[in-house]
C-alpha cells in the first residue's frame, strides 16, 4: 500500500528537498488517515546503505528510492497502535532522528552490562490512554529501599500503610519496572484510587549477563523466591502471609518465570500477571511449561496474560511466535480449570504497552472491583 505522499514524490523526485523539508518539519513517520478507521505509516529514513529496516515493535524492510538516498516504507496500521521502533543498517540501530517521540531505557549502575538505550515510539490517535503512569496531585508516594539480599531487590512499602498483614507483589526486571514501567507511580495511584489493596512489591532485578539464566523455570530463582525473598518479607515486614493474596509478575522471560514460579508454588502466591511471557522456552523443546500445565495438580491460582498483535516472529530455533504460544498457555490454563484474563494490545514486544498493562493486570487479579 502506497502512501498518497509517497506517491506523489515517486512521480516528481526532484521535488525531493522541499518534500523532506515539509515532512520532517512534520515530524516522521507520515502519518495519513485510511480506510475503516486504520492509518497509513511511512517510515523514512535518508543515507547510504545495502539494506534498511524498521525493526524492535515492528519488522518493517525499507525500499531506497531510485536515483537518491531516501529509503521508504509504508503500512496500514491499527489506528490505536503503540510501540517502540528504530531505525536498523549496517548493523546499526538508532532514533528516527526525526520524531520527537522517545522513550528511555536507562542503565542500571549496578549492573556492568547494561548501557542506556534510546527507542522511537508511535502512537496513532485512537492509542490507549495510560491514565495511571503519571503522578497525581494528592497522592502520596510510596517508600523505595533496597533489601539486604544476595541479589538486588528493591523494597516498595505503601504511604502511610504498615506493612504487616499486606500482600506482597515480586516483580521480574526490577530495575526496568521501576523506571520504564513506572510500576511504583502505578501502584501509588491505583492504590490511592482504591482499583487495588495496599501491597509491599519486592523488584528482583537480573543483571544483563545473567538475565537468561535467571529467568528460566531451570534456574535457582524459584528456589531464591520461595525459600529466601519470601520468607525475608513475612519475617521482615510481616508481609506475603496469605499466599492467595500474593502476586508474582513479569515481562517476556520474566512473564515465563512468573508462570512457572506461580503453578509451581501456589502455596507461596494466589495471582500470576504475564506480559508477553516467553512460553516459546525452551529454544530446544518448545512450549514445556504451556504441557506442563495439564500435569501439575489444580491450584486456586489467578492468571492476567497479555501479548501484542504484532509479536508474530518464530522464536529462538524456530519455536512459536510469542502471540501462538501465549494464545496456547492461555487455552491451557483455561481447559485445566484456571480463571485467566486475558488481552492482546494492538503493538509489539514492549514496555510502551507493558506499562500501560500492568494496571490492568493488577485490576484483573486483585479482584478488588468483583
Amino acid at each position: 500500500m502506497q502512501s498518497p505522499q509517497m506517491s506523489a514524490l515517486l512521480d516528481d523526485p526532484a521535488g525531493l528537498h522541499e518534500w523532506w523539508q515539509r515532512v520532517t518539519a512534520d515530524g516522521t513517520p507520515l502519518i495519513e488517515p485510511w480506510r475503516d478507521g486504520s492509518q497509513l505509516v511511512t517510515f523514512l529514513w535518508r543515507g547510504s546503505a545495502s539494506s534498511a529496516r524498521v525493526g524492535w515493535g515492528l519488522d518493517v524492510p525499507l525500499e531506497r528510492m531510485r536515483g537518491n538516498d531516501l529509503w521508504y516504507a509504508t503500512r496500514v496500521l491499527p489506528s490505536d497502535l503503540s510501540t517502540v521502533y528504530c531505525l536498523a543498517h549496517d548493523g546499526r540501530t538508532h532514533i528516527d532522528a526525526f520524531n520527537p517521540a522517545r522513550l528511555l531505557f536507562p542503565r542500571d549502575p549496578g549492573d556492568p552490562g547494561d548501557r542506556d538505550v534510546w527507542a522511537s515510539t508511535l502512537t496513532l490517535p485512537d492509542a490507549p490512554s495510560e491514565p495511571w503512569l503519571a503522578p497525581r496531585p494528592g497522592v502520596t508516594t510510596g517508600v523505595l529501599t533496597e533489601a539486604p539480599l544476595g541479589r538486588q531487590v528493591v523494597v516498595y512499602r505503601p504511604a502511610g500503610t504498615p506493612t504487616a498483614g499486606l500482600p506482597v507483589l515480586v516483580v521480574f526486571d526490577g530495575w526496568t519496572a521501576r523506571k520504564v514501567q513506572r510500576v511504583p507511580t502505578v501502584l501509588d495511584n491505583l492504590i490511592a484510587a482504591g482499583e487495588i489493596p495496599p501491597l509491599v512489591a519486592l523488584f528482583v532485578t537480573s543483571h544483563t549477563a545473567r538475565r537468561d539464566d535467571d529467568l528460566s523455570p531451570d534456574g535457582t530463582m524459584r528456589d531464591f523466591v520461595t525459600g529466601e525473598l519470601l520468607p525475608w518479607a513475612r519475617t521482615t515486614l510481616g508481609a506475603g502471609l496469605d499466599p492467595r493474596a500474593n502476586m508474582i509478575a513479569g515481562a517476556s522471560r520474566g512473564g515465563l518465570i512468573a508462570a512457572h514460579i506461580g503453578l509451581t508454588s501456589p502455596d507461596n502466591f494466589g495471582a500470576v500477571i504475564s506480559q508477553s511471557g516467553s512460553f516459546w522456552w525452551p529454544s530446544g523443546d518448545p512450549g514445556r511449561l504451556i504441557r506442563e500445565v495439564g500435569l501439575l495438580p489444580l491450584a486456586d491460582v489467578r492468571f492476567y496474560l497479555d501479548v501484542g498483535i504484532f509479536e508474530t516472529f518464530p522464536g529462538p530455533g524456530g519455536a512459536p511466535s510469542q502471540v501462538d504460544v501465549n494464545r496456547a498457555m492461555r487455552d491451557a490454563l483455561r481447559r485445566r480449570g484456571y480463571t485467566v484474563a486475558y488481552a492482546e494490545y494492538s503493538g509489539g514486544h514492549d514496555y510502551v504497552n507493558w506499562r500501560r498493562t500492568f494496571a490492568d493486570g493488577l485490576i484483573a487479579v486483585t479482584g478488588v472491583r468483583a
